[in-house]
């Protein structure tokens, strides 16, 4: 038996222990994969230009929750920063507020800290032990709206109500949604216009990368009325066990009671057609999460645009948007 099978039942005895005493919530399933590395994401600050008065940075940091555990969290900066949480979401980030004259030499700002990340299935035909979240009608309300680019009128409403057409039972309305964008989209990053998880684009041009797939998907099931969020932080390969991570990677999650919060990959199950069934209702622990939505405004508030979403460090020189490098590498 490899060690991360071994890690992965002791933390059930773990989780059956505590969740007995009330610490944390049990789980459904009777053994789940769980996985555990270091994590560490760098953003690099360019020396700023004579004349320049003032930069602002806010650096996104992952969360706790029941599917991931963050623990040992250290911040090497050569600047100040504040902890924040953004008011719409709960996301959290580091906020710096830096002189333009003190960055006369590139600087970096290094996050490290280590995860346990959880497998997350729903025994979709298992009701009586289905992980309910608990969530409030007030708070799924927002999950029920259109994004900037993802509207539910025109489009994506049609699309919706021609391919639930006559089904009543909102899971299985999730289960049409989702066959539809798998069987329509494909995985491809040619080109421009992909990444930018614009729904409408998405379901005309008909392929994109996992934030157009989940854009197609998020809006078609709000049309439904059905509530769905936006989830994206960054993916884990297999193997090897250690190295640099080359972007993000998102997905989503749609609610629906007794269940509660649905996990749903759209383009892995793409990539993946033997593992469709899957992840309808699963995501693997190959993965860390970092926010959660889209359409973010920051706090302190940023003076440019809400951001489409935030994985990426975002920063503005003089109120205007400035680009920086960041990148990112993970040990088991």
């Amino acid at each position: 038996m490899n060690s991360r099978r071994i890690v992965a039942l002791a933390y059930m005895f773990v989780a059956v222990i505590a969740a007995m005493c009330g610490r944390i919530p049990a789980f459904s399933e009777t053994s789940i994969a769980v996985r555990s590395f270091e994590f560490t994401y760098v953003t690099k600050i360019p020396a700023l230009p004579g004349g320049a008065k003032l930069s602002r940075i806010w650096i996104p940091v992952p969360q706790s929750d029941a599917d991931q555990t963050i623990s040992g969290l250290k911040i090497e900066s050569p600047f100040p920063y504040a902890p924040h949480r953004e008011a719409e979401y709960g996301n959290g980030y580091v906020y710096l507020e830096v002189p333009a004259a003190e960055v006369a030499s590139p600087a970096e700002v290094r996050v490290h800290f280590h995860v346990t990340r959880r497998e997350h299935r729903v025994s979709l035909g298992a009701q009586r032990t289905a992980r309910k979240a608990g969530s409030r009608a007030a708070d799924l309300r927002r999950f029920l709206q259109p994004d900037q680019r993802v509207p539910l009128q025109g489009i994506i409403g049609e699309l919706s109500e021609q391919h639930t057409r006559g089904i009543q039972e909102p899971l299985a309305k999730a289960r049409a949604i989702y066959d539809y964008v798998i069987a329509t989209m494909r995985y491809d990053k040619s080109g421009t216009g992909w990444g930018n998880g614009d729904a409408v684009w998405a379901c005309t041009a008909k392929r994109g990368n996992c934030t157009d797939f989940h854009s197609l998907f998020i809006g078609m099931m709000r049309a439904a009325g059905i509530p769905a969020r936006f989830e994206i932080g960054f993916p884990l390969p297999e193997e090897p066990h250690a190295g640099s991570i080359p972007g993000y990677h998102c997905w989503a999650e749609f609610y629906v009671e007794p269940f509660g919060w649905i996990p749903v990959d759209a383009s892995e199950a793409w990539k993946h057609p033997e593992k469709k069934d899957y992840f309808f209702g699963a995501n693997d622990d190959n993965r860390v999460q970092f926010s959660v939505g889209r359409d973010i405004r920051l706090e302190p508030p940023q003076q440019g645009e809400p951001l489409n979403y935030f994985i990426y460090p975002y920063a503005e020189l003089d109120g205007k948007p400035l680009a920086l490098e960041s990148k990112f590498s993970f040990q088991d």
